[in-house]
């Protein structure tokens, strides 16, 4: 029998709300050095964007993601825009992406001159259907000595940017195979996915570069942040340099040599940074048992299923969510307004991005199934303190 709409309704207040509490959707967490870190900032003055807590914030990344290189940026947007930029993506471009993303994905496309090509997604992850996007491919691309030509509309397509979605890491293995046929530059929005991994290795450095988010409703936030990671030594350099105004070194001069970008993470923001990061462990921790809260309580739920993670994969868990069957769909949006109006803050997937006012006209291929899962995910109060026995 399939559940109804009260049934659903109160499995999900009893992990997020028992008390019937007013509930976010992803709420900060500060238990440790916060207040000290930012103090020290206030006290010496270094509140800007120069000061340890940066370098310090950077370094402690390269540790936590085993990328050789992080460099600090004022938000993920900027973060993927320097991204693009760097993997070579210019004006007349196109940049294969999943239309099943945050628009910021897409935004920093069309800050380089380029055109998003919108991809379809996999019921598993969440994430960009390799299978399917080979056989498109074999289909639509040409190769024009080393560069991937679409035939229809005779553009180079430079990159093929993938999405960890709500933590969950995508299937990165095939996914590398596939950019190497048809020399593309992988690029991994990481903005949800710090504390995930892909057979054991860290998810964001994989490919060419990757962006990390550190807004507040992130595992970790720095009130606002991003970060580039990567392991070449050139780009890392390159990424500093644009993204702090392009400034050459100098005691007192202010010299550039090219366009640059005012992307700096200023140092009180990293020092908020710093503190959260000592507190990912427990985080991750809290996360994962409110995960298995959610999917033991959902498991005889007929109509649905809570999505987990991939079998190759330790997803951070960052939005926990839901999926119903097609049969039941429709109760999607009395779902959303019954629960929302008692105060549980649930939302469904973004609208999907090659439907937005700006991106109709973009290339796409058939995104069957990502129209499918907008319509029905529901995503789930995922804040770690709503598994305090876990925080400790």
């Amino acid at each position: 029998m399939l559940a109804t709409d009260e049934e659903v309704i109160q499995r999900i207040k009893k992990i997020a709300s028992p008390h019937d509490k007013a509930v976010g959707l992803h709420e900060p967490c500060f238990m440790g050095n916060e207040w000290k870190y930012v103090k020290e900032c206030l006290d010496t003055g270094w509140v800007s964007s120069v000061g340890k807590f940066v370098d310090k914030f950077e370094n402690d990344l390269t540790d936590v993601t085993g990328a050789k290189f992080a460099i600090a940026t004022a938000n993920g947007t900027s973060a993927l825009h320097i991204s693009y930029l760097l993997a070579g993506v210019t004006t007349g471009d196109e940049v294969l992406v999943p239309t099943l993303t945050f628009v910021a994905t897409i935004n920093a496309i069309a800050y380089c001159g380029a055109i998003p090509h919108f991809i379809d997604s996999e019921e598993q992850s969440l994430g960009i259907d390799v299978v399917r996007l080979e056989d498109y491919l074999n289909n639509i691309a040409r190769m024009d000595g080393a560069i991937c030509v679409n035939k229809l509309t005779g553009r180079p397509i430079r990159a093929l940017c993938v999405m960890h979605t709500l933590g969950h890491p995508v299937d990165l293995d095939p996914i590398e195979q596939l950019c190497k046929k048809y020399q593309l530059a992988l690029i991994e929005d990481a903005a949800e996915a710090l504390g995930s991994y892909y057979k054991g290795a860290h998810v964001g450095h994989r490919g060419l570069l990757g962006a990390l988010s550190f807004n507040g409703n992130k595992i970790i936030t720095t009130g606002g942040g991003g970060a580039i990671l990567t392991n070449s030594t050139e780009l890392a350099k390159r990424a500093k340099h644009i993204t702090t105004t392009a400034k050459l070194s100098h005691a007192w001069l202010f010299e550039h040599d090219q366009v640059g970008y005012n992307y700096r993470l200023p140092n009180i923001n990293a020092a908020l940074g710093c503190a959260q990061l000592e507190q990912l462990p427990q985080f991750l921790r809290a996360k994962r048992t409110l995960s298995d809260q959610y999917s033991k309580n959902f498991l005889k739920c007929a109509g649905l299923r809570f999505i987990t993670e991939p079998s190759y994969a330790k997803s951070n868990y960052w939005l926990n969510a839901i999926l119903l069957d097609e049969s039941v769909a429709e109760i999607r949006n009395s779902l959303l307004d019954s629960l929302n109006k008692a105060g549980i803050a649930v939302r469904p997937l973004w609208n999907l991005q090659h439907s937005q006012l700006m991106y109709k006209e973009c290339p796409r291929m058939d995104l069957s199934m990502a129209e499918s899962l907008q319509k029905r995910l529901i995503k789930l109060p995922s804040s770690p303190h709503l598994a305090t026995n876990n925080l400790t």
